[in-house]
């Protein structure tokens, strides 16, 4: 599914944000990410959202070789992918329901199917009587959970998230990960960038390691 090849990133001609990255993640897998502030986490997905490019390696995801692919063909690629955001980035003057349905307007859903899909992402994360909601309206827990529902409504073959529990309360955190690992048992590929060690611990999924830009741990679940 994920392929680094000697993957590294530099900034500016001069900044190294990653080195030599080389692993593998196979279809169906979930997996942490974690390290340092710094350590090169949100550059990996950076890389994997193809907001930035490998400046050298080769970098493949669902057989898309992300490196070399046209621009023309990134939102295509981008289709095959969800990603859950720390900080939600919801739209404050939507309803939790225009929210999830974003990403299928912009793919031209016809509007009946994209009813059935949003609402039957809303129902999996428990938010069903909350459609008409603001996202004002709703908890922290809630708005990172309409945050999946919107990532997952494509049905993607992969789900990345970057530091989803970082604001929330231990129990809320280990609720939006029992979500995660559902998706995961129905066969969605999961990479979650965290530094709440305890947390993944708990967890016992496969963990990469990263520290100043350079992987130097891949620990299978225990």
């Amino acid at each position: 599914m994920i392929a680094f090849e000697h993957v590294g990133k530099r900034y500016g001609g001069r900044f190294e944000a990653l080195a030599d990255l080389n692993f593998t993640i196979e279809r169906g897998e979930m997996v942490f990410l974690t390290g340092h502030s710094g350590a090169g986490k949100s550059s990996v997905l950076r890389l994997l959202t193809c907001l930035e490019r490998p400046s050298r390696g080769k970098l493949s995801v669902g057989g898309y070789d992300l490196g070399r692919l046209p621009v023309s063909q990134i939102p295509y690629y981008r289709r095959q992918i969800g990603v859950v955001y720390q900080d939600h980035q919801l739209l404050f003057d939507r309803t939790v329901f225009d929210n999830v349905a974003l990403p299928l307007i912009i793919r031209g859903v016809m509007p009946e199917d994209a009813r059935r899909r949003v609402r039957a992402a809303l129902d999996k994360i428990g938010l069903l009587h909350r459609e008409n909601a603001l996202p004002i309206e709703l908890s922290g827990g809630e708005q990172q959970r309409v945050g999946i529902a919107r990532a997952v409504v494509n049905k993607p073959a992969l789900l990345m998230a970057d530091e989803p529990t970082g604001n929330l309360d231990p129990q809320l955190s280990a609720d939006i990960m029992r979500l995660f690992e559902d998706f995961n048992r129905i066969g969605t590929t999961v990479l979650i960038a965290s530094h709440d060690l305890a947390l993944i611990a708990r967890l016992r999924h496969r963990v990469l390691r990263l520290r100043e830009g350079r992987l130097i741990g891949d620990e299978e679940a225990a």
